[in-house]
């Protein structure tokens, strides 16, 4: 098993897996109060992000720098390549009016243009500025003001009508270009006069504290702000994770990296992941979705080494691992190879720690049987060659994490927001530690405050929202970005996040509860789709439900009923209440009495990006869930 071996060639290798290792203080508690790591990437004097295009096409011209789908077929552009089309767009934009300091705004999904565009922007002196495909015109109308951008290059028809839409009323509308009519080719043409010389001098006039793009926060309440990221705060994020990770990878797998990139690029990690790739030369495609049904046949055709994605992902492929093993007949042999995956990494995890002897000779047998018949299949959904991941967004069921860890897949987790240039912290290599989401990034610093909110500092904290002050004051004091998030700090310099501030319930009966937790296990179990948990001034603590609709189809299917049998009658159906019960169960398993789910209620519908109950990074907006179920809230508690 390839991640078992990993962790005993690490052993072996402890000076590598070792190179940085968290400083920790106390308090007079003797409690953990701080984690400080040092960096391993020196902050450049000169220079920008922009440069790296065309550093790898002078030192290694013809090596593989993107892989590109076209059809059916994927297709390698070289590090030469690559800077001519980030150049021929530079210019393409300069040539449109584009000035040194300008914004300009990309409403696409993932896709290989994406990428280009963002090195042109910065390479032609500006800075972008990322719109989710899924905002509404309002939304769009909102950043394209407030950021002031004069130009947006959208990827379809329909993005492009909202931007019009949204834009209509601006005394000046921004010019809007768009993908799929030839936005590229247009740039190209456009430009041919500018000559590449401009280029240079404009990107040559960069330096390290140079806005590089305004991305926006994802607005789970309110309007979204506008952080202002820099060249060094982006080179801070990409070239000291590349430092911690890809040489311990390298050495131990054997393996050239390459990754298929399906996050929305709008996120800032997904940025940050373009960048790194770049950064450490490994090869990279891209795939607009994150849809299981979507992006199952591209991670078989391109065949990562590693992935980065979020729980929701890793949730769907388990699911649908045992769905498929409920087809035919199955189910109970797929419950018992989560149970044995599950002990089965704990055990080793245990003995890779000095905590435990690991697993015994029948727990041994019992994995070499299931990898047989389930935990190679799951191997094969990820493309077969992938050995590890890392998870991020929000907090990944300790079970499930364990379970990969079985089928061969390490997955580390890792923590961070916009405003940190996305990780500030991440599980080390080969130093794994289900549960928490690791020790701070090379040269960050985590500190856990006297009411528990975790604070961080370092070369990827960012300056300023844009044009807010009084946000800014809000959440930075010397340096310190106040995250909204709550967690704790473990002997090693571990964090673990237990839940957000503004979202902690407070029950009638004096109980602080905090919903993450019990939401996160919950959303890891069929049939949930979502779920937001109630209780705030209330006598105990409830929850609101939606069902997946993939696993309401099979669960039809299975028990041979309609696939049209309307959602009132299996709310009511007490074989699915029973199954999300169990559910339900499994959540409450983490927490004590007081603070466990009580009663639940299935509720109609979705929440999604489109109804407004999702962020584009696939957050619940509670507020708006809370408004549009407030009759369901209340039935809940009326006995």
């Amino acid at each position: 098993m390839g991640a078992r071996k990993d962790l005993n060639q690490a052993k072996k290798r402890g000076d590598l897996a070792d190179r940085v290792k968290a400083e920790v203080i106390r308090d007079e508690h003797g409690v953990v109060r701080e984690a400080r790591t040092r960096a391993l990437a020196a902050r450049p004097a000169t220079g920008s992000i922009a440069d790296l295009p065309f550093i790898n096409a002078t030192e290694a011209p013809e090596a593989v720098a993107l892989r590109r789908k076209e059809g059916r077929t994927w297709c390698r552009v070289s590090a030469a390549e690559f800077a001519r089309e980030v150049t021929a767009a530079a210019k393409g934009l300069i040539a449109a009016g584009l000035e040194p300091g300008d914004r300009v705004a990309i409403m696409s999904g993932t896709r290989y243009e994406w990428t280009v565009l963002d090195f042109a922007i910065w390479a032609a002196g500006g800075q972008s500025v990322p719109i989710y495909v899924t905002s509404s015109a309002e939304q769009i109308e909102w950043i394209v003001r407030d950021s002031g951008a004069r130009m947006v290059i959208a990827e379809t028809s329909e993005n492009a009508e909202a931007v019009r839409a949204g834009t209509a009323r601006h005394a000046v509308p921004p010019r809007c270009w768009q993908l799929d009519e030839d936005a590229m080719p247009e740039l190209v043409t456009l430009g041919r006069d500018v000559p590449d010389e401009e280029v240079t001098k404009r990107r040559g006039a960069l330096t390290p504290d140079t806005v590089a793009t305004v991305c926006y926060t994802s607005g789970t309440t309110g309007r979204p702000k506008g952080c202002l990221l820099t060249h060094a705060n982006l080179h801070a994020e990409a070239a000291n994770t590349v430092e911690l990770l890809h040489p311990v990878f390298k050495e131990v797998t054997g393996q050239v990296a390459s990754t298929l990139l399906f996050l929305p690029l709008a996120h800032i990690l997904g940025r940050t992941i373009q960048i790194a790739c770049l950064l450490a030369r490994i090869e990279m495609g891209h795939c607009p979705s994150i849809k299981p049904a979507e992006l199952r046949p591209a991670l078989k055709e391109f065949r990562p080494t590693f992935l980065v994605g979020v729980p929701y992902l890793f949730e769907k492929i388990h699911n649908t691992g045992r769905a498929t093993a409920e087809r035919i007949g199955r189910g109970a042999s797929f419950d018992r190879a989560h149970r044995i995956g599950v002990r089965f990494g704990e055990a080793y995890m245990n003995k890779f720690l000095d905590r435990g002897p690991g697993p015994g000779p029948a727990l041994y047998a019992a994995w070499a049987l299931y990898d047989l018949l389930v935990y190679r299949r799951i191997r094969k959904e990820l493309g077969g060659r992938t050995r590890y991941a890392i998870s991020g967004g929000s907090p990944l069921d300790r079970d499930l994490n364990l379970f990969f860890y079985a089928a061969g897949i390490i997955i580390y987790e890792g923590y961070g927001l916009t405003e940190t240039t996305a990780a500030a912290t991440i599980v080390p290599p080969l130093r794994p530690r289900p549960g928490t989401v690791g020790r701070p990034v090379p040269g960050a610093t985590v500190r856990i405050a006297d009411d528990g909110e975790v604070l961080i500092k370092g070369g990827t904290v960012f300056g300023s929202y844009w044009n807010d002050d009084a946000a800014t004051d809000a959440v930075l004091t010397d340096g310190w970005f106040a995250t909204g998030d709550l967690g704790s700090l473990d002997e090693d310099g571990y964090l673990t996040i237990t839940g957000r501030k503004k979202d902690l319930l407070v029950t009638s009966g004096g109980k602080n509860v905090s919903p993450a937790v019990l939401e996160d296990r919950l959303r890891s179990r069929p049939p949930i789709g979502q779920c937001v948990v109630v209780g705030d001034n209330r006598p105990f603590v409830a929850a609101l439900i939606t069902l997946d609709p993939e696993d309401v189809a099979h669960w039809l299917h299975v028990r041979g009923m309609p696939a049209d049998t309307p959602l009132s009658e299996l709310v009511s159906d007490p074989r699915m209440r029973a199954d999300v019960q169990k559910a339900v169960d499994y959540a409450n398993q983490a927490v004590s009495r007081a603070e466990s789910i009580r009663e639940f209620r299935l509720v109609d519908g979705e929440f999604t990006e489109d109804n407004g109950m999702l962020t584009p990074s696939l957050k619940v907006k509670r507020h708006a869930v809370a408004a549009a179920y407030a009759d369901d809230i209340e039935a809940l508690y009326r006995g």
